[in-house]
């Protein structure tokens, strides 16, 4: 957790790690921060999790992640460089005909890393080459091939500010008939979240994510509702602000998903999870009360709100 960027906390006081702290750090641990966008396309995204597990799994880690999706103009300005290309306006159409998932890889020689995970751009020369690569396994052709990653530190640059800068691209939540899911930071220090997403994807209909950093000020307003209510509230509190978290919207059109989610998520103890619900959520990631994996909204009432929380009020 040790990066710039990070927020961690020491005695309860959170601290942001803004630079090196001399000459010698930095040339002993720049080069293990290299970054890298990668892209999860419209035709992978509903195995978006099982992909985030293998970049998990690679030692590889994951600063910045949200979901878009994109329009056609949106679309056309990513892939400009192609504009030229007989392919380009199948691509365009493509890229703007589903979600994405836009993620900041970062690691030592992370750009080299990630290609290696894609394997060959032609997802049938994947699968006679490399049948282990993404591509091989959820590819489909030369353009429809899972996943986009930077070939260089230039690249890399202009595609994370095009999908993490101000501009806010690809802007999909619903904001109504909808329900939030919150994947914990120790759930992500554990390496969990790809399970996680991978798991919801199959079961919900998922219409925003997006990985948050928050601090007290912020995290203690979201649970506010719990304030004096349950006993665990500062711990609640404390866990949110330990680390990154996913934060998850899913919607259900004319209805109201709540319920449903909580269902799928399971007792809030993960010991008793376990026994009455094994398959839960809870009961497969979480630790104890407050560890638990996953947050989910309570009440019917405040799904719209939680979501609105997070993917309105905190990025605006």
């Amino acid at each position: 957790m040790l990066y710039i960027g990070a927020k961690i906390v020491v005695y309860s006081r959170q601290l942001t790690i803004v630079d090196f702290a001399d000459t010698f750090t930095r040339n002993r641990l720049q080069k293990k921060t290299e970054r890298t966008c990668a892209m999860i396309k419209p035709d992978a995204f509903l195995n978006a999790g099982k992909i985030v597990n293998a970049i998990v799994r690679s030692n590889l880690r994951i600063n910045q992640l949200r979901m878009c999706k994109l329009t056609q103009q949106e679309a056309a300005q990513f892939y400009a460089v192609h504009s030229e290309r007989p392919f380009y306006p199948k691509l365009v159409d493509f890229m703007s005909s589903g979600p994405i998932l836009a993620i900041e890889i970062v690691g030592e020689d992370a750009i080299a890393k990630w290609r290696s995970l894609l394997g060959p751009t032609n997802s049938e020369t994947a699968r006679e080459e490399r049948p282990d690569s993404i591509r091989a396994k959820f590819g489909t052709d030369n353009t429809m091939n899972a996943a986009h990653g930077s070939d260089s530190d230039e690249t890399a640059t202009t595609e994370l500010d095009f999908f993490f800068g101000s501009g806010r691209v690809g802007q999909c939540a619903n904001l109504s008939d909808c329900t939030l899911c919150i994947i914990k930071p120790s759930a992500l220090v554990a390496g969990y979240q790809g399970l996680a997403i991978d798991q919801i994807l199959q079961n919900f209909n998922v219409t925003a994510m997006e990985l948050f950093r928050l601090d007290r000020a912020n995290a203690g307003e979201f649970f506010e509702v719990y304030k004096g209510v349950v006993p665990e509230y500062n711990s609640m509190v404390d866990e949110l602000i330990s680390g990154d978290f996913i934060a998850i919207e899913i919607s259900e059109s004319g209805g109201n998903p709540v319920s449903a989610l909580r269902e799928f998520c399971g007792p809030a103890d993960p010991e008793i999870a376990r026994v009455l619900r094994p398959k839960s959520l809870r009961a497969q990631f979480g630790v104890n009360k407050v560890q638990n994996a996953i947050h989910c909204t309570d009440l019917p009432e405040d799904g719209e709100l939680e979501s609105n929380y997070f993917f309105n009020i905190l990025i605006s």
